[in-house]
Parts: C-alpha cells; structure tokens; sequence
C-alpha cells in the first residue's frame, strides 16, 4: 500500500496553504468566532475557486470528483490554518451522504452551491453515540439532521456551548424529511466527515509544532534560547514523532474508504491524529509560557481548535469501541471460517 503522495498532491497542498496564509485565515476566525462570517465565507469562496470544496463532489454536480487521498491533502491545509465554518460538512460529510442516497435530486439540489461556494451545510449526527449538534448552524444555508436511519431536513433550537469560539455549535431539531431507510448512506457520510476531522487534527498538530519549534528558537532564559534545553527538546521530538506516526494511519483511512475496514481504519486515525495533535497542544502551551494562555495571542486559536475537534465527530472512547468492534468481528469470522474448512 503507497502511503507516499504524488507530486501533483504535494503541489495541491502547497497551492491550498498559500492560499490561506494569504487569505488572513486568523482575522476570519476571530470574525467567525464573534459572529461575522463574511470574511470567513469570502476565505470560502476563495478555496471553492481552487477546487477545495469540490473534490468529494462528482463533476456531474461541479465538482471534481477526487479520491478520498486529495480530500485528506485539502483537509491537513485547512487543520493547519484553523480556518473556520463548516468545512467538513460542506466539504466532505454532506457531499458523501447525498450522492450515495438512491434519489440523486437532493444531490443536483445542494450540492453545485457547495462546489461553488455561494452555499454551505452542516450535519448533525443524533443517534445515541453522536453529539445531536451542529455546527455553524445560524450561517449554514442548509441544515440537516440525520436520525435513525432518516435524513431530514432542520432548524437550529439553541446554542450549545463550545471550548472553541469560532465552532458555533447549535441544537437542532428535525423539520420535513427528506429520505428514509438510508442508514449506509448515513454511516458513510460520518465515516467520510471523522476522516476530514482527523486531517484537520494533523494539519492543526503540524502548526502547532512549527509555531512552538520556532518560539523555542527566539525565547531566551538564562541567556540562551530555550531551544537547546533538553528538556524542550525531547518534548518537541516526542511531538513530532506522534505526528510522524498518524500520519500513515491517516493515509491507510483514506486509501481503504471503499474497503470493509473503512470504519475500523477511520477510528484508527481519528484516534493518532487526535492524540498527536493534542501532544503538540499541551507541548506548545507549555513551552510559550504565560503568553500562550492570552486569548489575543494566535496560539490560541489552534490550542481551541484541536481540543475542540477532539471529539466532534467522535470521542475518542467511541472510536476505541468501533475498532474493539471490528477487531471481535474479524476474529469471529476468522473461527467460523476455519471450522468450515
């Protein structure tokens, strides 16, 4: 299995990062995080234009129809700009739920303004192992809610309270439906989006170690800079190695979307990417002192971002007790196999 990016992914992700360090992505948060998601959408539009919201989309509906690799290449980009509003559903979840429905006209309905970028969506997930809440709902042109197997249509009920202030979170509750009986669809579009999640976390844990790696480099104690204290030293390897780590997994996830272990393999790299970019959080506050506490300083932004994404699509016990799961199931079928040979 090729866990090695082609050139022409490489050359994608290094287009998608200059387009959001020149879209001044931390200016955009904090309007987001206040309620102003202007520039936050014009930062939206902008990554539509390059592609970045169509790749899970087919060209059928305006997007480019791009494996789910090139999704996780995007997705690492926006993680390491913290860049804000409803990406994962727009993006991923959403397209991915909507063209494996057996009625396509919900797919030609929603999915050219999200390729485009003139529109957004989000999802909330409600069945007992999910949250119930979605995010960005006050902004998001269409709101859906996806229960027991039935997709609906939905209306924000209440804000819910996030350590993260650009994820605005909202209670919703369901209003007209508009498919039933699509459970698959449903599982493969939370698959898809804790798939992006977990992109974002790596993506994230990436900026956050070169943030702190370049700090150590400028702050001085005792005359020299903190850097070549061993102490700070190990932390940041054992930050980069937990990275160095996720990363394949994260890969594997993508490469096996179409395999049985899709869920096994997504849990798996929700959990590495969200405990490596967690290490790197605690590392980075930890070495930037007292100044990585303040909320002006940008730091905080991804310190928010990673604690948040943590557990959005999933907490980590959650994904721990899908791949138990699998794992039980595969060792039952392995038996029953070998007592029909």
């Amino acid at each position: 299995m090729r866990f090695a990016l082609s050139p022409e992914q490489l050359d994608f992700g290094t287009s998608v990062r200059k387009l959001l360090d020149a879209g001044r992505t931390p200016a955009a948060v904090r309007a987001w995080a206040t309620g102003d998601p202007r520039p936050g959408r014009g930062l939206i539009r902008q990554l539509a234009g390059a592609g970045v919201l169509g790749l899970a989309i087919d060209d059928e509906h305006g997007g480019v129809g791009a494996e789910p690799i090139d999704l996780v290449v995007a997705f690492i980009e926006l993680g390491r700009a913290a860049a804000p509003g409803p990406l994962v559903e727009t993006a991923a979840a959403i397209p991915a739920l909507l063209q494996a429905l057996p009625d396509k006209s919900l797919a030609g309905r929603w999915l050219p303004g999200f390729a485009d970028g003139t529109e957004t969506g989000t999802i909330a997930f409600a069945s007992p192992d999910h949250s119930g809440v979605a995010l960005d709902a006050d902004s998001a042109d269409v709101v859906l809610i996806a229960d027991d197997g039935q997709l609906s249509t939905a209306h924000r009920t209440g804000l819910v309270r996030s350590i993260d202030p650009a994820r605005r979170l909202f209670a919703v509750a369901a209003d007209e439906s508009v498919a039933e009986g699509v459970a698959d669809a449903i599982a493969t579009a939370f698959d898809t989006g804790a798939l992006a999640c977990a992109a974002q976390l790596l993506g994230a844990g990436r900026a956050l170690l070169d943030s702190t790696t370049g700090y150590a480099k400028q702050r001085k104690q005792f005359g020299r800079p903190i850097g070549e204290f061993q102490a700070v030293k190990q932390k940041l390897a054992d930050v980069l190695i937990g990275l160095d780590l996720a990363e394949p997994l994260l890969y594997r996830a993508a490469l096996t979307m179409g395999d049985a272990t899709r869920g096994r393999d997504v849990s798996a790299a929700v959990i590495a990417c969200g405990d490596a970019a967690y290490r790197a959080a605690r590392a980075a506050l930890q070495v930037h002192g007292a100044i990585g506490y303040t909320a002006e300083y940008d730091l905080s932004l991804w310190l928010t971002k990673v604690t948040a994404l943590r557990s959005a699509w999933g907490t980590p016990d959650l994904h721990r007790a899908r791949i138990a799961r699998a794992l039980r199931d595969e060792a039952a079928r392995d038996r029953e196999l070998r007592g029909t040979a």
